[in-house]
């Protein structure tokens, strides 16, 4: 009897070491269902019949246990093969840091002709990148939103590429700027927002389209969670977001009779130059104080618009170090023979979206508004009511 007990609690508990294995691994992907993710509802539903009747059927309900634990274990050990990378070539902008300078790495260490694209290509990013003497990485000078410069980046890869075409486009480049309450937002920081974020990436698809079709290849646009969840003072990069991700969506269905695949990178927070650095961060607060009206100056008081620029610093020290997960979402997307239409890497990169979707509104509204708070200062128009 004993060792029928042991026998019941070991199944119960590799159950749960499995399941809680395998909710770990799927926080990395796509919070929307996929084989992986239904296959984990299943599990779960037969683990929690067999819970619910441990008491009437204690040897069946351990076998169960135990062969969805196993069945779990080899699922999530299953790597996807990805397609060879030979003769394949990718273009990424934003290369100067962050996902993009480490995708361009991990490309070419794969064998994937990559040209990285740089703001800068006299910086110091550019410089890491050719430094690592690779015949497979090319640098070249593209500032996304100059169409003088996407359009000699264009004939160079052309003559690169001939009649292969271009496998993957990733359009990673972006902007955070300032955050703000969207009343004290510079009218020229959503024009620039729009500007990085969406439109150059729409021009881009537009500019090498033909190459990709040639190739019938891949797009990967780097959206962000605050792309679809609303977050308080990320009216202005929200929104940029938010129509790169719908835009993404519409020329997949597009797209799909060409042959080429899009995708959506849709992280959670990871800590990358795009928050600046306390010379930004003083301009930001100047740009601030000489933009608002008088009015607003009034409702807001100076302390609180000072401190809004300084929460970059303190929200970059509480994101993710490792860029990985990110990175090894773009990879898939590029080189899985069976790509998904939404990634979501990273802490709550899924979890939040799901809560804006299925919490009531007050709920929701309670927890971002809390977790989203990175000042201690308030309006001052609020402290005198």
């Amino acid at each position: 009897m004993e060792v029928r007990v042991l026998i019941h609690a070991s199944a119960a508990a590799a159950y749960v070491f499995c399941m809680l294995w395998k909710v770990k691994k799927l926080r990395h992907g796509s919070h929307r269902p996929d084989a992986s993710s239904l296959f984990l509802a299943g599990a779960l539903a037969v683990g929690l019949w067999a819970f619910l009747n441990f008491t009437v059927c204690p040897d069946a309900c351990a076998a169960s246990l135990i062969g969805c634990s196993i069945t779990l274990i080899c699922v999530s050990a299953r790597r996807e093969t990805l397609l060879p990378t030979h003769n394949r070539a990718v273009l990424v902008t934003g290369c100067d840091s962050g996902f993009g300078h480490a995708l361009a790495v991990l490309l070419s260490e794969m064998g994937v002709k990559v040209f990285a694209g740089v703001l800068d290509v006299e910086g110091p990013g550019a410089q890491r990148l050719r430094q690592r003497h690779s015949e497979n990485l090319q640098v070249l000078q593209l500032d996304v939103t100059e169409p003088s410069q996407v359009e000699v980046a264009y004939h160079h890869i052309r003559a690169q590429v001939a009649d292969t075409g271009l496998w993957g486009l990733v359009n990673n480049a972006g902007v955070l700027h300032c955050l703000a309450d969207t009343e004290l937002q510079p009218l020229a920081v959503y024009r620039r927002c729009m500007e990085v974020n969406f439109l150059s990436a729409v021009h881009m698809c537009q500019q090498f389209l033909p190459l990709l079709r040639q190739a019938r290849g891949r797009i990967v646009n780097v959206s962000s969670m605050a792309g679809e969840v609303p977050l308080p003072t990320f009216g202005a990069y929200g929104a940029s977001k938010a129509a790169l991700s719908l835009f993404t969506r519409v020329m997949r269905l597009e797209l799909r009779e060409w042959g080429v695949s899009v995708a959506i990178i849709q992280p959670a927070g990871f800590r990358t130059k795009i928050f600046g650095n306390s010379k930004l961060i003083t301009h930001y607060t100047e740009e601030l104080l000489a933009g608002v009206s008088s009015e607003a100056r009034e409702d807001y008081g100076y302390v609180y618009i000072s401190s809004l620029p300084r929460s970059l610093s303190l929200m970059s020290q509480q994101m993710a170090e490792d860029l990985s997960p990110v990175v090894d979402a773009m990879c898939h997307a590029l080189l899985a023979p069976h790509p998904r239409v939404l990634y979501s890497p990273g802490q709550m990169g899924w979890l939040l979206p799901f809560l804006h979707r299925c919490c009531p509104n007050a709920m929701f509204d309670a927890i971002i508004t809390r977790l989203f708070r990175y000042t201690d200062c308030q309006p001052a128009g609020l402290q005198r009511r």
